[in-house]
């Protein structure tokens, strides 16, 4: 089963759902919105991500017919099956551009179709926007707090499936990390590959030295030699020692990587050795249960560390491992709707959102109105998909990549930290749209 297209990755109510549009003959157009009821702890930005993946879905997604088969023997009706032969979405997308910095109550995507093709979709979309936008807003905090530093995703034994490993790697991208480990992700995206050896290929050799040469010789261009298996700083006298006849074979150390212990000492132990021994091109690489809680403390402490692999807290968000995130009903048949439940309202409404800049280029404040609106300030949501057919060839991850890292220097300093800002970014709704919510209200009661 190809996961990029079966349209049974879906829920089972998006399935009785339709069955009931299907039986009562509800076909009229509908407005759905993805957006982020609120920021987790500690965002004060998201990045919007998997864009790419959705639209790719919406383009291929189809019923097999062993599909249709297997649903028969599920309790829907074979007339509505039957339906399903042909259902392919047919309808409009509006949404942010990957890379996008994002907030709380602004649609990220919006799909305009026939309510049946609007809500099957919905699951997926939710599952591909949700899960890339918040690793990449998890990335992001990385790169703001390590500047100028190698970044690389190590994540794939540890991300919560192959497909999430994969996604964390371009999403990781997307948001500035330099790399991934992951080999797929490489061939895939075009991402470039950073990567040593494990602890076991020391330990399988007699001798560190053993190990270094024999590495070296199948690797000559890929010489970063991992110095933590027994004792680090003895390791790395060990290589220095060993280096005269690795340039002899014209090989030379590119790095060593530290994935134990005082990452911070070691490294300022492990740069003494190296520049000691005249190898003061030989770069320091650290890995081991970082977050960019750590980078922080390592950045700001002047360790000599020029990288950084990053896994476990990355692909799985560990601190945040998901976003409040909905995809909802905002019209139906020309009408605006509005769900209005305790703690889980919306604004009524196909919308459009607006962003403007203060003068030093920083973002200042967003406005939410309804689409058709006139505001001062940058259109976020543009078209990308009519009639089922996307507008444009798709965008390059390197495009995304490049917009993601516009919008990092775009935010304020108190948006940079990895604590929550004192006041969230303003993010206001226009007097139209208050007054569309009003009106709704009166009317429903």
């Amino acid at each position: 089963m190809n996961l990029e297209s079966t349209l049974l990755l879906i829920d089972l109510y998006e399935l009785t759902m339709l069955q009931g549009y299907f039986h009562e003959g509800m076909n009229e157009t509908a407005v759905f919105e993805f957006f982020i009821r609120k920021l987790p702890k500690n965002r004060n930005f998201l990045l919007a991500a998997g864009l790419e993946q959705a639209l790719s879905f919406l383009e291929s997604a189809r019923f097999q017919a062993e599909e249709i088969d297997w649903l028969a023997c599920h309790g829907f009706r074979r007339e509505f099956l039957d339906w399903l032969r042909d259902f392919r979405f047919q309808g409009d997308v509006h949404a942010m551009p990957e890379g996008t910095l994002c907030f709380p109550e602004e649609p990220i995507l919006r799909v305009t179709a026939p309510l049946p093709q609007a809500q099957l979709f919905e699951s997926r979309i939710i599952n591909l926007i949700h899960f890339q936008t918040m690793i990449a807003s998890k990335a992001a905090r990385s790169v703001l707090v390590a500047p100028g530093k190698e970044l690389v995703d190590f994540g794939l034994r540890r991300a919560h499936g192959a497909e999430a490993g994969l996604y964390a790697a371009r999403a990781a991208f997307l948001a500035g990390f330099s790399a991934t480990a992951t080999v797929l992700a490489g061939r895939r995206f075009g991402i470039p590959l950073s990567g040593t050896m494990a602890h076991s290929f020391i330990q399988a050799h007699d001798s560190e030295e053993e190990a270094f040469l024999r590495f070296a010789e199948a690797n000559p261009d890929r010489a970063v030699f991992l110095i933590d298996t027994y004792d680090t700083e003895k390791a790395v006298r060990k290589l220095a020692a060993l280096t005269p006849r690795l340039e002899e074979r014209g090989i030379r150390p590119l790095a060593v990587r530290l994935d134990s212990g005082d990452l911070g000492a070691h490294a300022r132990r492990v740069r003494r050795i190296l520049d000691d021994a005249g190898l003061t091109g030989v770069g320091i690489f650290a890995s081991g249960n970082l977050s960019e809680e750590r980078l922080q403390e390592l950045v700001a402490a002047a360790a000599p560390i020029d990288g950084f692999g990053i896994g476990t807290s990355l692909d799985t968000s560990s601190d945040a491992p998901y976003l409040d995130c909905v995809y909802k009903l905002e019209e139906y048949a020309g009408k605006a709707r509005r769900k209005r439940s305790e703690g889980k309202a919306t604004w009524p409404g196909r919308k459009q959102v607006f962003r403007q800049y203060d003068p030093a280029g920083k973002i200042a404040s967003d406005l939410v109105a309804l689409d058709g609106e006139d505001h001062p300030g940058e259109p976020l949501l543009r078209p990308v998909m009519k009639g089922g057919e996307r507008l444009f060839s798709p965008e390059t991850l390197l495009a995304a990549r490049e917009r993601s890292a516009r919008g990092l220097a775009s935010l304020p300093e108190e948006l940079r930290v990895l604590t929550p800002a004192a006041a969230p970014y303003p993010v206001r709704f226009s007097g139209r749209l208050e007054e569309l919510r009003r009106s709704l209200d009166r009317v429903l009661g």
